[in-house]
């Protein structure tokens, strides 16, 4: 909602500086309309072209570098919750009663045991209650012998990882493009479209254009602050490899 919030702002900002340069322009004293003074605000343009492309290319990688990284977190949390799983059934039917929560857990994370879906960067208190619960479990079996305590001791690392990653994924999940860089964006954005308007006919197709290219290049960062926040909008995380492994843990 925010990403889409802001695309809509970019969008009414480029339209309005590139329409309002065109109005303003006719009304301008003769020596502010003078071929020089054309050639100097293109020239202006083209730099705050430049400094535009490098930015978006910036804002591009670190989208990027982000999503990719949850991503790769993701699949090590659906590995982690796996493996804790496998060290719990190998330690015996005593641990039964641990995996019950762990599967609970799994099935929130997965959207399957509550009414809306909670993807695994939602810091939620029933969630936290149910790994502590999980290693309270873990903490009150009694290893018989030297395999079954290395098994307790595997599965309690496993669920310190599980703990770890959940924290990280949530601490991903709010995006890191900072706000100062979208405002001097949106800044040279403005100012390059409202060159665009000075000298430009009036006429429907000059319009036209100018809407369909603010609409465009809002658009695309709307998609790059969507990629940023990488569990809401159109590009999201997969959460096949939590899915794949709740059906294990269920088998």
């Amino acid at each position: 909602m925010r990403e889409a919030l802001i695309a809509m702002v970019i969008f009414v900002c480029l339209v309005a500086a590139a329409l309002t340069s065109m109005a303003i322009w006719p009304t301008l004293p003769a020596k502010h309309r003078d071929d020089d003074t054309n050639t100097v605000v293109r020239l202006a343009a083209n730099l705050f072209g430049v400094m535009t492309s490098l930015m978006l290319g910036l804002m591009i990688n670190s989208a990027k570098n982000t999503f990719e990284s949850i991503d790769r977190n993701v699949h090590a949390y659906a590995t982690e919750l796996i493996l804790l799983d496998r060290s719990i059934r190998q330690y015996g039917p005593e641990a039964d009663g641990v995996r019950q929560p762990l599967v609970v857990y799994v099935q929130r994370v997965t959207g399957q045991d509550s009414p809306t879906h909670e993807a695994p960067n939602i810091a939620n208190r029933l969630s936290e209650h149910l790994l502590i619960e999980i290693g309270n479990r873990l903490s009150a079996l009694a290893p018989p012998d030297d395999m079954h305590g290395s098994l307790l001791q595997e599965a309690r690392q496993h669920l310190q990882k599980v703990t770890e990653l959940r924290w990280v994924l949530i601490e991903q999940s709010e995006g890191t493009i900072p706000v100062p860089m979208i405002s001097m964006l949106v800044a040279w954005l403005v100012l390059i479209f409202a060159s665009f308007g000075f000298r430009a006919p009036r006429n429907t197709i000059t319009v036209t254009t100018y809407m369909v290219s603010a609409a465009l290049v809002s658009g695309a960062i709307y998609l790059i602050f969507d990629m940023d926040v990488a569990f809401a909008g159109p590009i999201q995380i997969s959460m096949a490899p939590l899915e794949r492994a709740l059906a294990e843990l269920q088998q």
